[in-house]
């Protein structure tokens, strides 16, 4: 009986903490990196953070230079992409909007 009760009250909170989460308003940013001349970089590190500098994360992009940060809480966010030694410009305040997909294009500076 003690153990039952043990693993119902494991189950209820898993179940709580998962549906607080579904409550936190996120969105997705999605993109593309792109070199000088405007092609596709692939394997292209891109790094997002909040916009007062903190929580830096990253991803890389696929084949065709696509890049995407899924599920992020809504707020402003600055971005920016490195490949071989070159950065693109940070891009500044970002919005992040509930249960919406924000495009960008980010290019690297010229070497």
């Amino acid at each position: 009986m003690r153990r039952s009760v043990c693993a119902f009250l494991a189950f209820a909170m898993l179940a709580f903490a998962m549906a607080a989460n579904d409550r936190v308003p996120v969105g997705t940013l999605a993109g593309t990196v792109l070199d000088a001349s405007g092609k596709p970089v692939a394997d292209a590190s891109v790094t997002i953070q909040t916009s007062d500098g903190l929580h830096p994360h990253a991803t890389h992009t696929d084949a065709n230079g696509h890049f995407q940060f899924e599920r992020w809480e809504t707020g402003q966010y600055d971005l920016r992409a490195y490949s071989n030694g070159v950065f693109s410009d940070w891009q500044k305040r970002i919005m992040i909007r509930s249960k919406k997909t924000t495009q960008i294009t980010l290019r690297l500076a010229a070497q």
